[in-house]
């Protein structure tokens, strides 16, 4: 229900490029990262925020029945509509379909799935007191004005850095505003000719009396443009709070009452503790012994799963969380220490998938691993090949049904990336709680970080 004391908050996704600089033939909003499409990830923030009240698809021609069949799992999601040959007539086409009523209006390329929810608070809470504003962050490189000399581009000047800010999206606007700055462009017949590359570039030319106001954004929201940023955003995706968004305690009731969790748990305590959370919401809960885990052994852990299957009657999640790995430095850790670690680490973490999937195949159900990373050289290589397989799984049992997803446990300050903020430390509870989640979310390919408290 919208306040009557303030506008109804439209957001316009702009998802209408083709990803020709990306390499792919068809739109980049439709390529898969982290479990997801582009599209999906920048609608879940959109769909997910409590500040918007609707949400606008724009789509490139060709391919409105995929992102049709995308919005249908967003319930604020209330019209896609075809975009047009370039920017400008494709946020046209979205500011007529929005109607003659005021509203605000915040337009955002798909193609940044990093936004932060709290960049969308700001721009909400700044349209209360602007008709225009603009998310931007400071330029960290210095910016050469080229000019074409006798032989080749020299640089013609070399602007203050600290005047100069990177312009990122969303670009929110009361509705009146925008509309007219475009119809004042459309008229112009020189717009064409050199047409702006962003909204604000429209407004800024044809209504300079608005003033547009700046609201901080992040080096996170980037846009995913070239190959390699394929890459940066699916790793991103994996670190950022995004991954897992806590469940009431309804939701997790409504996910696991009646339905039966096989937990591995080979020595980390976090498998026992989501078996715990997973009974005191009505799962029916199995968990193997250490003995049946010791050796990667698929058809001894596909007999205890079968056992676990015929007393339940079906299975519908299964946990798997690896041991403490060995800390101490590589070059003291002997032949034995180094196959024990590979066999908990990277074999079995295999094998019980292998005997996983036919049960999750039948009940459509999910299967989420636990990786202690932080462990020295064999704890970084274990998880690294767990968080791998869980990824890969995904895409390849998406056709099954089945959902994957991993938590990644690491102590509290350990390899936090400069200039990145720390993650709040968590005790084993809560990353228990936080892997329960991750395991209802519906979502795959996922990977969560968790800090793990000292």
């Amino acid at each position: 229900m919208i306040a009557e004391s303030r506008l109804r908050r439209v957001g316009v996704v702009l998802a209408g490029g083709i990803g020709q600089r990306v390499g792919a033939g068809a739109p980049k909003q439709l390529l898969e990262i982290a479990g997801k499409t582009i599209l999906e990830h920048t609608l879940d923030v959109f769909d997910g925020h409590p500040g918007i009240d609707e949400v606008v698809v724009v789509m490139a021609p060709g391919f409105l029945a995929e992102a049709e069949r995308i919005a249908r799992g967003y319930p604020k999601v209330t019209r896609v509509v075809a975009g047009g040959a370039t920017r400008p007539e494709s946020t046209w086409r979205a500011l007529c379909a929005l109607g003659d009523e005021e509203c605000d209006v915040l337009l955002h390329d798909a193609a940044r799935p990093l936004l932060d929810p709290g960049i969308l608070s700001a721009c909400v809470a700044a349209l209360d007191r602007h008709v225009a504003v603009e998310v931007a962050i400071p330029s960290s490189d210095t910016i050469l004005v080229a000019e074409q000399g006798p032989e080749g581009e020299v640089v013609g000047d070399v602007p203050d850095r600290s005047r100069l800010r990177r312009a990122q999206t969303p670009q929110c606007f009361r509705l009146s505003v925008i509309r007219t700055a475009y119809e004042r462009a459309f008229a112009d017949p020189e717009f064409g000719a050199r047409s702006a590359t962003d909204d604000c570039g429209v407004v800024l030319r044809y209504l300079p009396g608005v003033p547009i106001h700046l609201v901080p954004g992040s080096e996170r929201n980037m846009k995913v443009t070239h190959p390699v940023d394929l890459e940066i955003a699916d790793r991103l995706l994996g670190l950022s709070g995004r991954a897992v968004r806590p469940l009431t305690d309804e939701e997790r009731r409504a996910g696991l009452d009646g339905r039966t969790l096989v937990v591995a748990d080979a020595g980390s305590g976090l498998g026992s503790l989501i078996a715990g959370l997973a009974k005191g919401y009505g799962a029916a809960v199995h968990v193997l012994s250490p003995g049946e885990l010791r050796a990667p052994d698929t058809g001894a852990i596909a007999e205890a799963l079968g056992r676990a299957a015929a007393a339940a009657g079906r299975i519908d999640y299964v946990v798997h969380a690896e041991p403490v790995p060995y800390g101490g430095p590589l070059a003291e850790a002997g032949d034995r220490v180094v196959d024990e670690a590979v066999t908990a680490s990277c074999r079995v973490p295999v094998a019980v998938a292998a005997a996983s999937l036919a049960h999750l195949a039948e009940t459509r159900g999910g299967l989420l691993f636990a990786a202690s990373g932080g462990g020295g050289a064999l704890g970084s290589l274990g998880s690294a090949a767990v968080t791998a397989l869980a990824r890969s799984l995904a895409g390849e049992w998406a056709e099954h049904g089945v959902r994957v997803n991993c938590v990644e446990l690491r102590p509290a300050g350990a390899g936090v990336p400069a200039g990145e903020p720390a993650q709040a430390p968590r005790s084993p509870e809560e990353a228990a709680l936080t892997g329960l989640d991750l395991l209802l979310s519906g979502r795959s390919g996922q990977v969560a970080e968790v800090r793990l408290a000292r």
